[in-house]
């Protein structure tokens, strides 16, 4: 039997297991179906509803716009999958191909798709993040509790962690006129994802929309009423705030545990793969049957040197889903890379913030366009002399322009005539914050090199 052969029977009698049952995954279980595949598709999710958009959580949710029930994904299509919902899986044996859930049960596959995403960091203290007005927000059910939260009119909201999530959350609380603190451990809110300067202005736009902002600070304990419920905060400069509500928004931790022993080449910054998604092993070597999409995975990307760039944007999760899909049911010759260049928005404090490319690949940043002291701009981000990212506030019109200089390895700072220039606008150092900070802030995450071809082995680190 030939290759065309085994690929046309695979297509049509093959097993294809998808464990992660949210946008990534249900768009590529879609995909699939488009592709013709007509196999066995089983979805894996570790929540018991079906798959629902997220970013309407910290968004639409919070306000009251959009109910909790309502943020589900639609349907392209119908895709005969058999659900598996509301039991984790635990371990992906490579050798038998199975994938094993928290239940024991294993479920054999052809071929599968990771695309287990990511958590929200809870906060570092269990009995304190079970206190009543503790609030992390990922799922639907915390969105939901958190709604109510603010709807039942907090004498004060404490924000931890200043990132676009914090942020969001800090806008909705004074959209809804509750007074809100932030604190954040970085200089300034959004520097982990967009540098100092974007930080600045960040600032100075939360004070301005009366936000209690701290910058430089660590909470450090979250006290309990001795009933369960949340009343104070500590932080370390000895100063404490009484609270109703605190919401941690620390970033995520990706969901890679489960693959532990798996041979995969796993761990907090995701899953390694190539540009067709497909998983690397320890040893950096490509896998036949194992392909990763959406927030969990780290893929190299061509225009930033191949360097594994981890993404939590709702376009990449769906672009490569769409390719892993496609490379799963197609040959070597037939395969896509996924190449686009990433995109992402945010709307807080009545400016609608929106960036295209890699703003952590960068050593300079400047206003390109705009005023800033108007919060109406462009400024380009450029990484050894050529323009690698482009971040606008209330100025977005323009970043298609951005996309193709980022494409074309187009020079920093851009030379080409735009309206709207600054006078006197220089380039300067971007000033993003180490590794610890960078982690819990940004939404792109440039995490290094290809895996070298030398032979490695896992050694993992145990923390007490």
């Amino acid at each position: 039997m030939t290759s065309a052969d085994n690929l046309r029977a695979f297509k049509r009698d093959g097993r294809i297991v998808i464990v992660g049952a949210s946008l990534a995954g249900l768009r590529a279980a879609e995909y699939l179906r488009d592709e013709g595949f007509t196999g066995s598709l089983t979805m894996i999710g570790d929540e018991t509803g079906e798959p629902y958009d997220r970013p309407p959580l910290s968004k639409q949710v919070l306000t009251g716009w959009v109910p909790a029930d309502g943020t589900m994904l639609p349907r392209r299509r119908e895709i005969d999958a058999e659900w598996l919902l509301g039991v984790p899986a635990a371990g992906l044996d490579l050798a038998t191909d199975n994938v094993r859930l928290a239940d024991g049960r294993e479920v054999p596959f052809d071929r599968v798709l990771i695309a287990t995403g990511v958590r929200a960091r809870p906060w570092f203290v269990e009995s304190e993040a079970e206190l009543d007005g503790v609030f992390v927000v990922r799922t639907r059910e915390h969105a939901e509790g958190l709604q109510r939260a603010l709807a039942a009119g907090p004498s004060r909201v404490l924000v931890i962690g200043a990132g676009f999530t914090g942020s969001e959350i800090a806008s909705i609380c004074r959209e809804r006129d509750i007074p809100v603190t932030v604190a954040e451990l970085a200089p300034a809110p959004l520097v982990g994802a967009l540098g100092a300067m974007i930080g600045e202005v960040a600032s100075d736009l939360q004070r301005a929309h009366g936000v209690d902002l701290r910058c430089g600070v660590k909470v450090t304990q979250l006290e309990g009423d001795g009933q369960g419920k949340l009343r104070r905060a500590h932080f370390d400069d000895g100063s404490t705030l009484d609270v109703d509500v605190a919401v941690v928004a620390l970033g995520g931790i990706r969901n890679t545990e489960w693959l532990q022993g798996s041979g995969l080449a796993a761990g907090v910054w995701g899953i390694a793969c190539d540009t067709g998604c497909r998983a690397l092993d320890l040893n950096g070597l490509v896998t036949d049957d194992v392909f990763v999409a959406g927030d969990v995975a780290r893929c190299p990307n061509p225009v930033y040197e191949y360097r594994l760039i981890s993404l939590e944007h709702w376009a990449n999760a769906v672009e490569q889903a769409e390719v892993a899909a496609h490379n799963m049911v197609n040959g070597q010759a037939e395969r896509w890379p996924h190449l686009s260049i990433p995109t992402f928005w945010s709307i807080q404090f009545g400016v609608n913030i929106k960036s295209v490319g890699v703003p952590t690949f960068a050593d300079e940043v400047v206003v390109t366009q705009g005023s800033v002291s108007e919060h109406r701009f462009v400024a380009a981000y450029g990484y050894q002399g050529r323009v690698t990212a482009a971040v606008s506030f209330n100025n977005a019109k323009w970043l298609d322009h951005y996309r193709r200089l980022i494409e074309t390895a187009a020079h920093f700072p851009p030379s080409c005539p735009t309206p709207d220039q600054p006078v006197d606008s220089k380039p300067v150092p971007v000033d993003f914050p180490g590794p610890v900070l960078l982690a819990q802030g940004a939404t792109v995450v440039v995490t290094g090199h290809n895996p070298s071809e030398r032979r490695v082995t896992a050694a993992y680190q145990h923390h007490r």
